[in-house]
């Protein structure tokens, strides 16, 4: 075995752990989306609209929260920038996959907090989403999608340019649909009745 390098227990214990290493996130991201895929059906979510539709573009219809994708996915795509900062404050060496592992795991616990029936009625009540009923399976998979795809774009940027994107994206929406996630925050953690009539002005 001249010229070669020689395979040793050490060598193979290393190659083993790695091999684990790599492919450990992608297995925990897809029990993520499995494990709240489920859990929501359990709190009486359904699969997915009768219309089987992608996307809509009417943010007051009533198939935005059924469908795969909906204007609020952009709100979603930020909680990936959100997750991208605050992830590159706890620890700047955590690999790519890691940090997208943690924030599909916590987008996903988020899901199923927005889908129990008391934050359903908070949403109902202090929000302009009078009709909320909740999301369907398959529009918090999309919602889990969009904030990691949130998080890989902004890994990618870096920051400084994110932070721009984050701002543009939030004013976008304001003039789009009225609303914005910084909105969300606001209304869910104390409501202002000048935003609400100024929400249902549409």
């Amino acid at each position: 075995m001249s010229g070669s390098a020689r395979l040793t227990p050490t060598t193979t214990f290393r190659l083993t752990k790695s091999t684990k290493t790599r492919f450990l996130p992608p297995i925990l991201i897809v029990l993520s989306f499995g494990l709240a895929a489920l859990q929501l059906h359990r709190q009486g979510r359904g699969w997915w609209c009768d219309c089987r539709a992608f996307w809509t573009s009417d943010a007051w219809g009533s198939l935005t929260s059924q469908t795969f994708l909906d204007p609020y996915s952009f709100t979603h795509l930020l909680h990936g920038f959100m997750f991208a900062g605050l992830l590159l404050l706890v620890s700047r060496k955590m690999p790519t996959s890691w940090r997208l592992c943690v924030a599909i795991a916590l987008e996903a616990i988020w899901e199923l907090l927005e889908n129990t029936n008391a934050v359903i009625d908070r949403y109902r009540e202090a929000t302009a989403s009078l009709g909320y009923r909740g999301d369907t399976v398959m529009n918090s998979m999309g919602d889990i999608v969009c904030c990691g795809v949130g998080l890989l774009i902004a890994r990618k940027l870096g920051w400084l340019r994110s932070l721009p994107i984050f701002i543009a994206t939030e004013i976008v929406l304001l003039f789009w649909i009225r609303d914005s996630l910084i909105l969300e925050i606001i209304m869910l953690v104390h409501p202002f009745d000048a935003i609400k009539t100024w929400q249902l002005g549409h």
